[in-house]
């Protein structure tokens, strides 16, 4: 190697699969930079945190200069090898009660963040020969009712993670994972009024 610190910058770090990466690219020697719309609280596992609402991130102009210099702080003497994208907005409810907000947000949050992002980062990434990672879902392909706007937007991202693939392929890896249920605290309230529905997942 040479002797550059390899960094992770891990979105959506406060959730139950963020605070999973953050602690397990911690313990594989990479510098963590986490982001979460929340203040994050990363103990030994994050090395520098950026607070950042993706929402306005992709809506704004100066926040997205200002985050963009948060992260480059943050990476100072690293190389970039890893950029995830873990970070999502789940707006829940019948398709016919969806506002356009509803879906800006959503889109905004967990498809054209990830593609403003990772096209910001796309330098020290190539430097890095580094690597993106999508958190897509299950519901990019087999979904229920309910989860239009997510659904949607989880398809769309692994429509970009392949798009991306083909055009900046031989610059940097990109990927992306689709998980189906994991046992999130987020998951897990979402059944405490529903333990058949629980049992019933499992």
């Amino acid at each position: 190697m040479n002797g550059i610190t390899r960094a992770a910058i891990i979105t959506g770090a406060n959730g139950g699969i963020g605070e999973a990466l953050c602690r397990v690219f911690a313990e594989a020697g990479y510098r963590v930079v986490a982001s979460d719309l929340e203040p994050v609280a990363g103990g030994r596992h994050v090395q520098a945190a950026v607070g950042l609402d993706l929402d306005r991130y992709c809506l704004d102009d100066d926040v997205r200069l200002r985050a963009h210099g948060q992260f480059a702080e943050a990476l100072s003497g690293c190389e970039l090898a890893v950029l995830v994208h873990n970070a999502a907005l789940q707006v829940v409810g019948p398709a016919e009660a969806l506002t356009a907000r509803d879906w800006q947000r959503t889109l905004n949050v967990n498809l054209l963040a990830p593609f403003l992002l990772t096209q910001a980062l796309l330098p020290r990434l190539e430097g890095a020969r580094g690597s993106v990672i999508h958190i897509g879902s299950i519901h990019a392909g087999l979904t229920k009712p309910g989860f239009a706007a997510y659904a949607t937007s989880k398809a769309a991202l692994g429509g970009l993670t392949r798009s991306l693939a083909v055009e900046w392929g031989q610059r940097i890896r990109i990927n992306a994972i689709h998980p189906a249920a994991i046992a999130t605290p987020m998951l897990e309230a979402g059944f405490a009024a529903h333990p058949d529905q629980r049992a019933e997942l499992e």
